[in-house]
Protein backbone atom coordinates (compact mmCIF):
# COMPACT_ATOMS: atom_id res chain seq x y z
CA UNK A 1 0.00 0.00 0.00
CA UNK A 2 2.97 2.28 0.71
CA UNK A 3 4.70 1.72 -2.92
CA UNK A 4 1.07 3.43 -4.63
CA UNK A 5 2.11 6.76 -5.92
CA UNK A 6 -1.78 7.23 -4.51
CA UNK A 7 -1.10 6.55 -1.30
CA UNK A 8 1.26 10.29 -1.70
CA UNK A 9 -1.62 13.05 -0.77
CA UNK A 10 0.68 16.01 -1.78
CA UNK A 11 4.59 17.17 -2.64
CA UNK A 12 7.20 16.73 0.08
CA UNK A 13 6.89 20.38 0.89
CA UNK A 14 3.24 21.37 1.77
CA UNK A 15 4.32 25.06 0.96
CA UNK A 16 4.71 24.44 -2.42
CA UNK A 17 1.15 22.55 -2.62
CA UNK A 18 -0.29 25.23 -0.67
CA UNK A 19 0.83 28.24 -3.44
CA UNK A 20 -0.10 25.70 -6.19
CA UNK A 21 -3.49 25.67 -5.07
CA UNK A 22 -4.09 28.60 -4.09
CA UNK A 23 -2.86 30.20 -7.82
CA UNK A 24 -5.69 27.25 -9.24
CA UNK A 25 -8.25 28.87 -6.86
CA UNK A 26 -7.64 32.37 -7.72
CA UNK A 27 -8.01 31.74 -11.28
CA UNK A 28 -11.62 30.50 -10.75
CA UNK A 29 -12.30 33.62 -7.86
CA UNK A 30 -11.07 35.54 -10.58
CA UNK A 31 -13.55 34.96 -13.13
CA UNK A 32 -16.24 36.09 -10.87
CA UNK A 33 -14.91 39.97 -10.11
CA UNK A 34 -13.48 40.80 -13.50
CA UNK A 35 -16.44 39.65 -15.63
CA UNK A 36 -19.32 41.51 -13.03
CA UNK A 37 -17.24 45.05 -14.12
CA UNK A 38 -18.17 44.69 -17.44
CA UNK A 39 -21.67 43.34 -16.83
CA UNK A 40 -23.25 46.42 -18.65
CA UNK A 41 -20.96 46.71 -21.43
CA UNK A 42 -22.00 42.90 -21.68
CA UNK A 43 -25.48 43.68 -21.19
CA UNK A 44 -25.04 46.33 -24.87
CA UNK A 45 -22.83 43.93 -26.61
CA UNK A 46 -25.03 40.76 -26.28
CA UNK A 47 -28.58 42.90 -26.13
CA UNK A 48 -30.17 41.59 -23.10
CA UNK A 49 -32.09 42.73 -20.23
CA UNK A 50 -30.68 43.45 -16.34
CA UNK A 51 -32.26 39.97 -15.54
CA UNK A 52 -30.83 38.35 -18.20
CA UNK A 53 -27.42 39.43 -17.84
CA UNK A 54 -27.24 38.38 -14.59
CA UNK A 55 -27.94 34.96 -15.66
CA UNK A 56 -23.55 35.30 -16.84
CA UNK A 57 -22.95 35.05 -13.63
CA UNK A 58 -25.73 32.84 -12.12
CA UNK A 59 -25.71 30.24 -14.51
CA UNK A 60 -22.20 30.01 -14.20
CA UNK A 61 -22.61 29.57 -10.41
CA UNK A 62 -25.24 26.63 -10.86
CA UNK A 63 -22.56 24.92 -13.04
CA UNK A 64 -20.39 24.83 -10.33
CA UNK A 65 -22.82 23.79 -7.91
CA UNK A 66 -23.90 20.69 -9.52
CA UNK A 67 -20.34 19.43 -10.51
CA UNK A 68 -19.21 20.22 -7.01
CA UNK A 69 -20.59 17.13 -5.86
CA UNK A 70 -19.07 14.83 -8.17
CA UNK A 71 -15.62 16.07 -6.76
CA UNK A 72 -15.24 12.96 -4.33
CA UNK A 73 -15.96 10.89 -7.84
CA UNK A 74 -14.08 12.15 -9.71
CA UNK A 75 -11.11 12.27 -7.78
CA UNK A 76 -11.65 8.63 -7.39
CA UNK A 77 -11.50 8.41 -11.25
CA UNK A 78 -8.61 10.59 -11.87
CA UNK A 79 -6.70 11.25 -8.94
CA UNK A 80 -6.39 14.59 -7.80
CA UNK A 81 -3.23 15.31 -10.17
CA UNK A 82 -5.21 14.90 -13.01
CA UNK A 83 -8.77 16.04 -11.97
CA UNK A 84 -7.02 19.51 -11.30
CA UNK A 85 -5.32 19.53 -14.74
CA UNK A 86 -8.52 18.82 -16.54
CA UNK A 87 -10.22 21.19 -14.76
CA UNK A 88 -7.77 24.03 -15.59
CA UNK A 89 -7.56 22.89 -19.06
CA UNK A 90 -10.80 22.53 -19.92
CA UNK A 91 -11.51 26.09 -17.92
CA UNK A 92 -9.13 27.70 -20.05
CA UNK A 93 -10.84 26.42 -23.39
CA UNK A 94 -14.05 27.76 -22.13
CA UNK A 95 -12.51 31.06 -20.84
CA UNK A 96 -11.31 31.13 -24.33
CA UNK A 97 -14.43 30.60 -26.15
CA UNK A 98 -16.19 33.24 -24.02
CA UNK A 99 -14.19 36.01 -25.52
CA UNK A 100 -15.33 34.88 -29.03
CA UNK A 101 -19.03 34.57 -28.01
CA UNK A 102 -21.40 36.81 -30.47
CA UNK A 103 -25.14 36.50 -28.71
CA UNK A 104 -26.36 35.78 -25.35
CA UNK A 105 -27.15 31.90 -26.01
CA UNK A 106 -23.21 31.16 -26.80
CA UNK A 107 -22.12 33.12 -24.11
CA UNK A 108 -24.37 31.14 -21.29
CA UNK A 109 -23.12 27.92 -22.81
CA UNK A 110 -19.72 29.01 -22.24
CA UNK A 111 -20.01 30.59 -19.21
CA UNK A 112 -21.96 27.02 -17.66
CA UNK A 113 -19.01 25.30 -19.39
CA UNK A 114 -16.39 27.75 -16.90
CA UNK A 115 -18.43 26.80 -14.00
CA UNK A 116 -18.57 22.71 -14.54
CA UNK A 117 -14.55 22.80 -15.31
CA UNK A 118 -13.70 25.14 -12.41
CA UNK A 119 -16.09 23.32 -10.25
CA UNK A 120 -13.93 20.50 -8.90
CA UNK A 121 -10.84 23.39 -8.43
CA UNK A 122 -11.56 24.42 -4.99
CA UNK A 123 -12.78 21.12 -3.41
CA UNK A 124 -9.50 19.45 -4.09
CA UNK A 125 -7.77 22.68 -3.18
CA UNK A 126 -9.05 22.76 -0.29
CA UNK A 127 -8.70 18.78 0.63
CA UNK A 128 -4.96 19.43 -0.27
CA UNK A 129 -4.58 21.79 2.09
CA UNK A 130 -6.08 20.27 4.92
CA UNK A 131 -4.30 16.88 4.07
CA UNK A 132 -0.80 18.61 3.99
CA UNK A 133 -0.86 20.91 7.42
CA UNK A 134 -1.06 19.47 10.32
CA UNK A 135 -4.26 20.28 12.86
CA UNK A 136 -2.22 23.14 14.82
CA UNK A 137 -1.06 24.80 11.55
CA UNK A 138 -4.53 24.88 9.46
CA UNK A 139 -5.46 28.04 10.61
CA UNK A 140 -2.59 29.27 9.14
CA UNK A 141 -2.67 27.40 5.73
CA UNK A 142 -6.25 28.12 5.26
CA UNK A 143 -5.93 31.97 6.30
CA UNK A 144 -2.78 31.98 3.64
CA UNK A 145 -5.29 30.24 0.72
CA UNK A 146 -7.69 32.56 1.74
CA UNK A 147 -5.91 35.87 1.09
CA UNK A 148 -4.32 34.09 -1.99
CA UNK A 149 -7.47 33.95 -3.22
CA UNK A 150 -8.85 37.45 -2.13
CA UNK A 151 -5.97 39.06 -3.66
CA UNK A 152 -6.78 37.93 -7.53
CA UNK A 153 -9.95 38.84 -6.62
CA UNK A 154 -8.93 42.34 -5.18
CA UNK A 155 -6.85 42.73 -8.41
CA UNK A 156 -8.89 41.14 -11.00
CA UNK A 157 -11.45 44.20 -11.35
CA UNK A 158 -8.90 47.10 -11.48
CA UNK A 159 -7.31 45.00 -14.08
CA UNK A 160 -10.63 44.11 -15.81
CA UNK A 161 -11.98 47.58 -15.89
CA UNK A 162 -9.04 49.12 -16.88
CA UNK A 163 -8.89 46.64 -19.92
CA UNK A 164 -12.92 47.13 -20.65
CA UNK A 165 -12.76 50.71 -20.68
CA UNK A 166 -9.82 50.62 -23.14
CA UNK A 167 -9.97 47.91 -25.19
CA UNK A 168 -13.69 45.45 -24.81
CA UNK A 169 -14.86 42.90 -22.70
CA UNK A 170 -13.50 40.32 -24.81
CA UNK A 171 -10.21 40.95 -23.56
CA UNK A 172 -11.05 39.83 -20.11
CA UNK A 173 -11.39 36.44 -21.23
CA UNK A 174 -8.00 36.42 -22.51
CA UNK A 175 -6.42 37.68 -19.66
CA UNK A 176 -7.16 34.57 -17.95
CA UNK A 177 -5.17 32.77 -20.18
CA UNK A 178 -1.67 33.39 -18.61
CA UNK A 179 -2.75 32.71 -15.18
CA UNK A 180 -4.28 29.31 -16.57
CA UNK A 181 -1.02 28.00 -18.24
CA UNK A 182 0.94 29.15 -14.72
CA UNK A 183 -1.63 26.98 -12.84
CA UNK A 184 -1.44 24.24 -15.43
CA UNK A 185 2.39 24.28 -15.05
CA UNK A 186 2.89 24.66 -11.03
CA UNK A 187 0.63 21.67 -10.95
CA UNK A 188 2.23 18.99 -12.97
CA UNK A 189 5.38 20.25 -10.95
CA UNK A 190 4.47 20.48 -7.04
CA UNK A 191 0.65 18.13 -7.02
CA UNK A 192 1.22 14.18 -6.74
CA UNK A 193 -1.03 11.87 -7.72
CA UNK A 194 -3.16 10.71 -5.17
CA UNK A 195 -6.90 10.35 -4.13
CA UNK A 196 -8.09 7.36 -6.43
CA UNK A 197 -10.06 4.38 -5.06
CA UNK A 198 -11.72 1.42 -6.31
CA UNK A 199 -14.84 0.57 -5.85
CA UNK A 200 -15.97 4.33 -5.26
CA UNK A 201 -19.42 4.73 -7.41
CA UNK A 202 -21.69 7.37 -7.73
CA UNK A 203 -25.31 7.77 -6.77
CA UNK A 204 -26.43 8.89 -9.97
CA UNK A 205 -29.78 8.59 -8.75
CA UNK A 206 -29.10 11.09 -5.94
CA UNK A 207 -26.90 12.96 -8.33
CA UNK A 208 -29.26 13.62 -10.79
CA UNK A 209 -32.44 14.47 -8.79
CA UNK A 210 -30.51 17.24 -7.06
CA UNK A 211 -28.61 18.40 -10.51
CA UNK A 212 -32.33 18.81 -11.46
CA UNK A 213 -33.61 20.41 -8.36
CA UNK A 214 -30.61 23.03 -8.49
CA UNK A 215 -31.29 23.77 -12.46
CA UNK A 216 -35.18 24.34 -11.86
CA UNK A 217 -35.07 26.23 -8.86
CA UNK A 218 -32.64 28.82 -10.44
CA UNK A 219 -34.58 28.75 -13.51
CA UNK A 220 -38.06 29.28 -11.50
CA UNK A 221 -36.44 32.63 -9.78
CA UNK A 222 -35.07 33.59 -13.06
CA UNK A 223 -37.78 33.25 -15.13
CA UNK A 224 -40.45 33.66 -12.87
CA UNK A 225 -40.91 37.28 -12.93
CA UNK A 226 -40.40 38.11 -17.06
CA UNK A 227 -43.26 34.96 -17.52
CA UNK A 228 -46.09 36.17 -14.70
CA UNK A 229 -44.70 33.49 -12.11
CA UNK A 230 -47.50 30.96 -11.73
CA UNK A 231 -49.46 32.26 -14.76
CA UNK A 232 -47.24 30.95 -16.84
CA UNK A 233 -47.20 27.19 -17.72
CA UNK A 234 -43.05 27.28 -18.14
CA UNK A 235 -43.02 28.69 -14.56
CA UNK A 236 -45.18 25.86 -12.90
CA UNK A 237 -42.83 23.18 -15.17
CA UNK A 238 -39.96 24.54 -13.18
CA UNK A 239 -41.98 24.07 -9.84
CA UNK A 240 -43.05 20.96 -10.29
CA UNK A 241 -39.73 19.67 -11.56
CA UNK A 242 -38.16 21.35 -7.87
CA UNK A 243 -40.81 19.75 -5.95
CA UNK A 244 -40.42 16.33 -7.62
CA UNK A 245 -37.08 16.66 -7.79
CA UNK A 246 -36.56 17.44 -4.25
CA UNK A 247 -38.66 14.76 -2.75
CA UNK A 248 -37.08 12.09 -4.78
CA UNK A 249 -33.49 13.46 -3.44
CA UNK A 250 -34.66 13.29 0.35
CA UNK A 251 -36.64 9.89 0.11
CA UNK A 252 -33.49 8.60 -1.86
CA UNK A 253 -30.85 9.68 0.29
CA UNK A 254 -32.98 8.66 3.54
CA UNK A 255 -33.21 4.50 2.21
CA UNK A 256 -30.53 4.19 0.23
CA UNK A 257 -27.09 2.39 1.60
CA UNK A 258 -24.40 4.13 0.02
CA UNK A 259 -26.20 8.07 -1.35
CA UNK A 260 -24.53 10.71 -3.01
CA UNK A 261 -25.02 12.87 0.18
CA UNK A 262 -23.62 11.01 2.67
CA UNK A 263 -25.97 10.72 5.84
CA UNK A 264 -22.97 10.10 8.26
CA UNK A 265 -21.69 14.14 7.71
CA UNK A 266 -25.39 15.14 9.26
CA UNK A 267 -24.44 13.43 12.67
CA UNK A 268 -21.83 15.81 13.35
CA UNK A 269 -23.77 18.84 14.65
CA UNK A 270 -20.93 21.88 13.79
CA UNK A 271 -20.40 20.49 10.05
CA UNK A 272 -24.49 20.76 10.28
CA UNK A 273 -23.99 24.36 11.81
CA UNK A 274 -20.94 25.28 9.30
CA UNK A 275 -23.26 24.21 6.15
CA UNK A 276 -25.82 26.65 7.48
CA UNK A 277 -23.45 29.22 7.79
CA UNK A 278 -21.22 28.87 4.57
CA UNK A 279 -24.65 28.80 2.72
CA UNK A 280 -25.54 32.18 4.09
CA UNK A 281 -21.59 33.31 3.65
CA UNK A 282 -22.08 32.16 -0.17
CA UNK A 283 -25.26 34.60 -0.14
CA UNK A 284 -23.46 37.20 1.14
CA UNK A 285 -19.83 37.03 0.20
CA UNK A 286 -20.53 37.48 -4.07
CA UNK A 287 -23.81 39.04 -4.29
CA UNK A 288 -22.53 43.06 -3.90
CA UNK A 289 -20.06 41.98 -6.74
CA UNK A 290 -22.79 41.54 -9.05
CA UNK A 291 -25.48 44.37 -7.70
CA UNK A 292 -22.67 47.70 -7.69
CA UNK A 293 -21.18 47.35 -11.38
CA UNK A 294 -25.00 47.86 -13.11
CA UNK A 295 -25.79 50.23 -9.77
CA UNK A 296 -22.69 52.25 -10.42
CA UNK A 297 -22.27 52.64 -14.17
CA UNK A 298 -26.06 52.86 -15.12
CA UNK A 299 -27.36 54.82 -12.81
CA UNK A 300 -24.59 56.66 -11.43
CA UNK A 301 -22.39 56.86 -14.35
CA UNK A 302 -19.15 55.89 -13.10
CA UNK A 303 -16.53 55.00 -15.90
CA UNK A 304 -15.54 50.84 -15.67
CA UNK A 305 -11.81 51.64 -14.33
CA UNK A 306 -13.33 53.47 -11.28
CA UNK A 307 -15.85 51.06 -10.95
CA UNK A 308 -12.76 48.23 -10.92
CA UNK A 309 -10.97 50.02 -8.18
CA UNK A 310 -14.05 50.34 -5.81
CA UNK A 311 -14.76 46.92 -6.60
CA UNK A 312 -10.97 46.57 -5.59
CA UNK A 313 -11.55 48.13 -2.28
CA UNK A 314 -13.22 45.07 -0.68
CA UNK A 315 -10.53 43.07 -1.93
CA UNK A 316 -7.94 44.98 -0.14
CA UNK A 317 -10.79 44.69 2.69
CA UNK A 318 -10.84 41.10 2.54
CA UNK A 319 -7.22 40.44 2.93
CA UNK A 320 -7.29 42.58 5.99
CA UNK A 321 -9.91 40.86 7.70
CA UNK A 322 -7.51 37.43 6.59
CA UNK A 323 -5.14 39.08 8.67
CA UNK A 324 -7.14 39.88 11.64
CA UNK A 325 -8.77 36.54 11.22
CA UNK A 326 -5.17 34.85 11.49
CA UNK A 327 -4.56 37.68 14.80
CA UNK A 328 -7.69 36.44 16.18
CA UNK A 329 -6.58 32.62 16.05
CA UNK A 330 -7.34 31.96 20.21
CA UNK A 331 -10.54 33.85 19.94
CA UNK A 332 -13.98 32.02 20.03
CA UNK A 333 -14.82 31.24 16.03
CA UNK A 334 -18.31 32.38 17.55
CA UNK A 335 -17.16 35.84 18.09
CA UNK A 336 -15.21 35.93 15.45
CA UNK A 337 -17.97 35.10 12.94
CA UNK A 338 -20.47 37.53 14.66
CA UNK A 339 -18.25 40.30 13.98
CA UNK A 340 -17.87 39.26 10.62
CA UNK A 341 -21.84 38.97 10.23
CA UNK A 342 -22.26 42.34 12.03
CA UNK A 343 -19.70 44.08 9.55
CA UNK A 344 -20.95 42.43 6.39
CA UNK A 345 -24.33 44.42 7.67
CA UNK A 346 -23.40 47.52 8.42
CA UNK A 347 -21.99 47.85 4.91
CA UNK A 348 -25.03 46.90 3.02
CA UNK A 349 -26.84 49.44 5.25
CA UNK A 350 -24.19 52.04 4.02
CA UNK A 351 -24.80 50.91 0.19
CA UNK A 352 -28.49 51.13 1.19
CA UNK A 353 -28.84 54.63 1.51
CA UNK A 354 -26.50 55.57 -1.90
CA UNK A 355 -28.13 58.36 -3.75
CA UNK A 356 -27.06 60.21 -6.89
CA UNK A 357 -24.88 62.74 -5.39
CA UNK A 358 -23.05 60.71 -3.32
CA UNK A 359 -19.58 60.80 -3.85
CA UNK A 360 -17.20 57.15 -4.63
CA UNK A 361 -15.77 57.43 -1.28
CA UNK A 362 -18.59 56.44 0.37
CA UNK A 363 -19.24 53.23 -1.85
CA UNK A 364 -15.30 52.54 -1.17
CA UNK A 365 -15.28 52.76 2.51
CA UNK A 366 -18.56 50.09 2.57
CA UNK A 367 -17.04 48.03 0.16
CA UNK A 368 -13.75 48.19 2.43
CA UNK A 369 -16.17 47.54 5.37
CA UNK A 370 -17.44 44.84 3.83
CA UNK A 371 -14.27 42.82 2.55
CA UNK A 372 -13.32 43.06 6.24
CA UNK A 373 -16.19 41.16 7.49
CA UNK A 374 -15.92 38.89 5.07
CA UNK A 375 -12.48 37.95 5.40
CA UNK A 376 -12.77 38.12 9.47
CA UNK A 377 -15.82 35.22 8.44
CA UNK A 378 -14.26 32.92 5.80
CA UNK A 379 -11.37 31.22 8.90
CA UNK A 380 -13.42 30.51 11.69
CA UNK A 381 -16.74 29.26 9.35
CA UNK A 382 -14.48 26.63 7.51
CA UNK A 383 -12.54 25.60 10.74
CA UNK A 384 -15.39 25.68 12.76
CA UNK A 385 -17.65 23.29 10.41
CA UNK A 386 -14.76 21.04 10.13
CA UNK A 387 -13.58 21.23 13.51
CA UNK A 388 -15.37 18.02 14.57
CA UNK A 389 -15.39 15.85 11.41
CA UNK A 390 -13.73 12.88 11.09
CA UNK A 391 -10.09 12.49 8.23
CA UNK A 392 -11.72 10.18 6.22
CA UNK A 393 -15.38 12.56 5.75
CA UNK A 394 -13.15 15.62 4.56
CA UNK A 395 -13.08 14.77 0.94
CA UNK A 396 -17.08 14.69 0.91
CA UNK A 397 -17.96 17.07 3.43
CA UNK A 398 -15.66 19.76 1.23
CA UNK A 399 -17.78 18.87 -1.30
CA UNK A 400 -20.72 19.45 0.39
CA UNK A 401 -19.67 22.52 1.73
CA UNK A 402 -18.76 24.75 -1.29
CA UNK A 403 -21.40 22.87 -3.48
CA UNK A 404 -24.13 25.08 -0.36
CA UNK A 405 -22.00 27.52 -0.43
CA UNK A 406 -22.42 27.90 -4.48
CA UNK A 407 -26.26 27.04 -4.41
CA UNK A 408 -26.45 29.99 -1.79
CA UNK A 409 -24.68 32.31 -3.63
CA UNK A 410 -26.70 31.70 -7.03
CA UNK A 411 -30.01 32.04 -5.38
CA UNK A 412 -29.78 34.93 -3.64
CA UNK A 413 -28.18 36.54 -6.86
CA UNK A 414 -31.43 35.88 -8.53
CA UNK A 415 -33.55 36.74 -5.81
CA UNK A 416 -31.78 40.51 -5.43
CA UNK A 417 -32.14 41.09 -9.20
CA UNK A 418 -36.02 39.61 -8.53
CA UNK A 419 -36.21 42.53 -6.12
CA UNK A 420 -34.71 44.95 -8.40
CA UNK A 421 -36.69 44.21 -11.08
CA UNK A 422 -39.82 44.22 -9.55
CA UNK A 423 -38.98 47.30 -7.42
CA UNK A 424 -38.02 49.29 -10.24
CA UNK A 425 -41.10 48.71 -11.84
CA UNK A 426 -42.98 49.63 -8.39
CA UNK A 427 -40.81 52.46 -7.87
CA UNK A 428 -41.48 54.12 -11.38
CA UNK A 429 -44.98 53.33 -11.75
CA UNK A 430 -45.50 55.54 -8.42
CA UNK A 431 -42.72 58.36 -9.67
CA UNK A 432 -44.39 58.65 -12.89
CA UNK A 433 -47.96 60.00 -11.33
CA UNK A 434 -46.24 63.00 -10.70
CA UNK A 435 -45.99 63.58 -14.43
CA UNK A 436 -48.85 65.43 -14.53
CA UNK A 437 -50.57 68.73 -15.30
CA UNK A 438 -52.06 68.49 -11.81
CA UNK A 439 -48.47 68.73 -10.31
CA UNK A 440 -47.79 72.59 -9.78
CA UNK A 441 -44.14 72.09 -9.47
CA UNK A 442 -43.58 71.32 -13.65
CA UNK A 443 -44.80 74.87 -14.31
CA UNK A 444 -41.54 76.33 -12.99
CA UNK A 445 -38.64 76.19 -14.85
CA UNK A 446 -36.00 76.89 -12.06
CA UNK A 447 -37.23 73.33 -10.71
CA UNK A 448 -37.80 71.19 -13.92
CA UNK A 449 -34.82 72.53 -16.01
CA UNK A 450 -35.20 70.40 -19.47
CA UNK A 451 -37.77 68.37 -17.89
CA UNK A 452 -41.69 69.04 -18.29
CA UNK A 453 -45.06 68.03 -19.79
CA UNK A 454 -45.28 70.55 -22.20
CA UNK A 455 -43.55 68.72 -25.34
CA UNK A 456 -42.27 65.28 -26.14
CA UNK A 457 -38.70 65.68 -25.47
CA UNK A 458 -39.62 67.31 -21.70
CA UNK A 459 -41.64 64.25 -21.49
CA UNK A 460 -38.97 61.92 -22.15
CA UNK A 461 -36.34 63.50 -20.55
CA UNK A 462 -38.52 63.35 -17.47
CA UNK A 463 -40.03 59.89 -17.86
CA UNK A 464 -35.94 59.02 -18.39
CA UNK A 465 -35.11 60.70 -14.93
CA UNK A 466 -37.88 58.76 -13.13
CA UNK A 467 -36.71 55.66 -14.50
CA UNK A 468 -33.32 56.22 -13.35
CA UNK A 469 -34.66 57.03 -10.12
CA UNK A 470 -36.59 54.30 -9.54
CA UNK A 471 -33.98 52.02 -10.52
CA UNK A 472 -31.49 53.37 -7.62
CA UNK A 473 -34.24 53.19 -5.01
CA UNK A 474 -34.83 49.52 -6.54
CA UNK A 475 -30.57 48.84 -5.80
CA UNK A 476 -31.16 50.62 -2.60
CA UNK A 477 -33.96 47.65 -1.67
CA UNK A 478 -31.83 45.09 -2.66
CA UNK A 479 -29.11 46.28 -0.91
CA UNK A 480 -31.23 46.50 2.68
CA UNK A 481 -33.03 43.03 2.09
CA UNK A 482 -28.79 42.22 2.04
CA UNK A 483 -28.42 43.87 5.54
CA UNK A 484 -31.31 42.37 6.83
CA UNK A 485 -29.81 38.75 6.10
CA UNK A 486 -26.76 39.73 7.33
CA UNK A 487 -28.10 40.18 11.25
CA UNK A 488 -30.84 37.77 10.93
CA UNK A 489 -28.45 35.00 10.26
CA UNK A 490 -26.07 35.94 13.56
CA UNK A 491 -28.03 33.83 16.05
CA UNK A 492 -27.50 31.13 13.86
CA UNK A 493 -23.52 31.45 14.84
CA UNK A 494 -24.38 30.24 18.39
CA UNK A 495 -25.98 27.32 17.50
CA UNK A 496 -21.85 25.87 17.35
CA UNK A 497 -20.48 24.50 19.89
CA UNK A 498 -16.46 24.01 21.18
CA UNK A 499 -15.08 20.81 20.73
CA UNK A 500 -15.23 18.55 24.09
CA UNK A 501 -11.10 18.67 23.78
CA UNK A 502 -10.86 22.51 23.90
CA UNK A 503 -13.25 23.25 26.42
Amino acid sequence: MSSDPNSQTSAPNPYWVLLTVSLCTMLYSMTVTVVNVTLPQLQGSLSASPDQIAWVVTLNVVGTAIVTPMTGWLTSKLGQRYLMLGSVGGFAVASFLCATAESLGPMLLYRVAQGVFGAPIVPVSQALVLASFSSDKRAMAQGFFGMAVVAGMGLAPVIGGYVAEHYNWRAIFLLLLPVCGAAILMTLVFIRQAGRAEGHRLDWTGFLSLSVGIACLQLLLDRGESLGWFSSGEVLLYLAGLILASYLFVVHTATCDQPFFNRELLRDRNFSVGLMLVCFYGMLNFTPITLLPPMLQNQLGYPDSLVGWLLAMRGLGMIGGFYVAGRMGRVDPRISMGIGFAMIGVSGLALATVQPDYAANWVAWAGLLQGIGSGILWVPVTTAAFSTLPDRLLPDGAAIFHLLRNVGQSVYIALSFLVVVRSSQINYGELVQNLSPLNDRLTLPWVTGLWGIDNVAALRAASSESFRQAQLIAFNNAFLLYSWTCFAVIPIVFLWRKPAAAT
